[in-house]
């Protein structure tokens, strides 16, 4: 098979289609970046995704702030931490060394009332100032000029009410007010909807969509199957029927354990799952028994094997994985299970993509 682009190398596995080998992507810490760059294995100036040659890029996303003109205010500040109240009413704690995730201190939206009054009235609307034309009209064109696979990402329901009330407000709310969590959902998935419009028709669409949801814990989901079903699918549908009315697949991320809820994503319309975090307990090969090629999936690759640097144990960890999925007729699309940390080198994450592309050109041919 002659060499594909990026854009028909993962635009053909994403069909089911036959590729000269898998794509391969990755999400790279800052500080991770930084590290590499001093170490002299990038230029100052050097983007990760051009020096590893990856085969996706992707867009920035909406900004779904309820209250988009506020500015954050400070409220407490250390050498090593920030306390900060933004425009959703939420407070968060966030380290100032390091990439983190910040910590939930507090919220003001908690209840329905709150949500009515603070959020909801900014939501109804559509707002131009919440919509990253340049970003994504140069992001766009950069992927055009390298052909390279160009996805819009970007959060879903879930993650934009966290964002805003809070996982503990969240979760009890979606237990004890299902209706109103419903209505939060969807008013999110048409808030997306009535933006992206916009976007894309200005801009031009994308190559798939990707959308962001958090949805698990460490071999746990948030909740069980029937409140999925419930509350959080018929907005995830919404979302995805547009995204492929427009032509586009779905790719959802997630991290946690999320394998309970898949079933639901799926009938929602969802095309692709990644992260599939291994030490949240999730594994490709056991989705891949039960669904087969109705999903795509990407990534499952663990990071805390790349971040030893032994190469025997990354061949170790791929060749348990992604041989099982390929020669079985899977469609996979090469990725650690979360994001690459500064222990990773930069030399080792040539080793994973360029074994990776090595090792499925081997079990391509037999398919």
């Amino acid at each position: 098979m002659d060499p594909m682009t990026s854009y028909e190398r993962v635009k053909n596995m994403l069909d089911g289609k036959p590729v000269d080998c898998l794509a391969c992507y990755d999400a790279v810490w800052g500080e991770t970046v930084d590290r590499w760059r001093a170490a002299g294995d990038m230029r100052p100036d050097q983007d990760e995704r051009e020096a590893l040659e990856m085969d996706i890029l992707g867009s920035a996303s909406l900004n779904s702030v309820a209250d988009v003109a506020f500015i954050p205010q400070v409220i407490e500040e250390t050498e090593e931490t920030i306390l900060s109240l933004d425009g959703n009413g939420a407070i968060y704690r966030q380290h100032k060394l390091h990439n983190s995730c910040p910590e939930h201190v507090d919220f003001l939206v908690k209840d329905r009332q709150s949500w009515e009054e603070r959020v909801k009235p900014h939501l109804l609307e559509l707002d131009r100032r919440r919509i990253p034309f340049a970003e994504y009209r140069e992001g766009k064109a950069f992927a055009a000029t390298r052909q390279r696979f160009f996805s819009w990402w970007g959060v879903a329901p879930f993650e934009q009410m966290q964002s805003m009330t809070g996982h503990e407000n969240l979760l009890l709310n979606m237990a004890l007010d299902p209706e109103y969590v419903q209505e939060m959902v969807m008013t999110y998935a048409r808030f997306s909807i009535q933006h992206l419009e916009v976007l894309f028709a200005e801009e031009g669409k994308p190559d798939a969509m990707w959308f962001g949801e958090d949805l698990g814990y460490k071999f746990k989901p948030f909740m069980s199957p029937a409140m999925y079903e419930e509350i959080l699918e018929p907005g995830h549908k919404l979302l995805f029927d547009w995204s492929h009315a427009q032509g586009l697949q779905v790719i959802v991320h997630s991290c946690g354990f999320v394998e309970p809820l898949v079933p639901g994503l799926l009938r929602a319309g969802m095309d692709c799952l990644q992260a599939l975090e291994v030490k949240a307990g999730m594994d490709m090969r056991r989705l891949h028994d039960q669904y087969g090629e109705r999903l795509a999936y990407f990534g499952n690759i663990d990071a805390r094997v790349l971040a030893t640097n032994d190469r025997r144990q990354i061949d170790a960890e791929m060749d348990a994985k992604i041989p099982y999925i390929l020669q079985r007729g899977g469609r996979y699309l090469l990725m650690s299970d979360h994001s690459i940390p500064p222990q990773v080198d930069f030399a080792t994450m040539q080793y994973f993509f360029q074994r990776g592309r090595e090792m499925s050109r081997e079990w391509l041919k037999r398919r």
